[in-house]
Parts: C-alpha cells; structure tokens; sequence
C-alpha cells in the first residue's frame, strides 16, 4: 500500500479509538481480537462486535461517517494495520484481489448484522450465548473443544448478548456442568453446545 498504512501492537484492554474520534482510516487485525462497544447518553454500554483476525473495523469512514459511533478496544495481544482513508479508497480501486477481500468481508459482515438481528428478536439468552460462545470458537471444526478468548469477562458477554451477569453466570455453570464448556482461565467451548441452539 506504500505510505498512508502504519502497523501497531496493542495489549489487552488497550484503546484503539473511541467513539466520537474523527473517522480517518480503516482498520485490519493482523493477530487478536477486538470488541467495539457504544455507550449511550445516559452512560449504558452495549458490545456491538468483536472482530478477530482477517476482519476490518473502523469502515463506516468510507461511507462518509465523520466519527467514529463506537469505541474500538484490544481484548487480547494484538497486531492491528491502520490504513488512512485515502489510501483505501485508491488501493480498492487500484487492487483487484483487495478489492475481493473487503467486499467478501463486508458481505459476510452484513450476514452476521442480520442473524445477530433474528437472535436478538427471536431467540431467549441462553440461546444467544451459545450462539455467541461458538461463533467465538469458530464452531465447525471436527467437534474438537477449541479455545476462545482467553479471561472473556462475564460483563463482555452480558454486553453481547443483552441480559445481566448474573443470568450469564447461571447460563455459564449450567453450561459447565453439562460437559458443554469448560472455564479454567482460558474457555474452552465444545460443538455439542449447538444442541442448546436447535434444541428447544
């Protein structure tokens, strides 16, 4: 890309932008993952998403969004490529294969905004955190238990999935003692936790 793109490292709870920042590049997560939270004018915080490796954040300036309407936060050790607006704008143009990538990414993107959408209306807490638990372990691989974000707090999840900690706890042990997680420092979610999902 030449000039206009620039390579950080963040640690765990660092801040990569807030809300109400001007909305002046594009974001790529090189390694790590990221949670974009919104909080409103009475002070409620809500998790919007948490993008992880190979996704973009930070695209709205494209559309012309002059500030950025989430805060973006490191949740892990994480290597993140900023790319100025400008330059984005001529590299897609100039970058077929770029191109390709950052239009499969926002299509997919578009997709998750719609299920997150149907969960929300449609489908009780519990099933929400499942679903939220195995998108974060990256569900469909052989029904191994695989490892997800190390030290998620319960707050986070609460955020994501719209209910309160204490419910997310009891979900959790629930969880736990049905062999459907395990939750030693690092969470380990198994593939069997879709049941809970297509299961009433």
């Amino acid at each position: 890309m030449g000039a206009g793109r620039s390579t950080a490292k963040y640690r765990p709870h660092a801040s990569i932008f807030l809300q109400g920042d001007p909305a002046d590049a594009v974001f790529y997560i090189e390694k790590g993952n990221v949670q974009l939270t919104v909080v409103s004018e009475h002070g409620k915080e809500g998790v919007i998403a948490m993008p992880g490796a190979g996704d973009f954040f930070g695209e709205g300036c494209l559309a012309g969004q002059p500030l950025h309407i989430a805060s973006a936060t490191a949740m892990s050790n994480s290597i993140i490529v900023r790319i100025e607006k400008e330059t984005m704008v001529r590299v897609l143009h100039q970058e077929p294969t770029l191109s390709e990538m950052f239009m499969a990414f926002l299509l997919s993107r578009n997709v998750q905004f719609e299920a997150d959408l149907v969960d929300q209306l449609f489908n009780s807490s519990e099933k929400r955190l499942a679903r939220i638990l195995l998108l974060l372990a990256n569900f469909g691989k052989e029904g191994k238990l695989e490892p997800v974000i190390p030290r998620i707090s319960q707050e986070t999840l609460a955020a994501r999935v719209g209910t309160t900690r204490s419910r997310i706890n009891s979900f959790m042990n629930k969880f736990r003692k049905l062999g459907l997680i395990e939750y030693n420092g690092e969470l380990k979610v198994h593939t069997s936790l879709l049941n809970v999902i297509v299961h009433d």
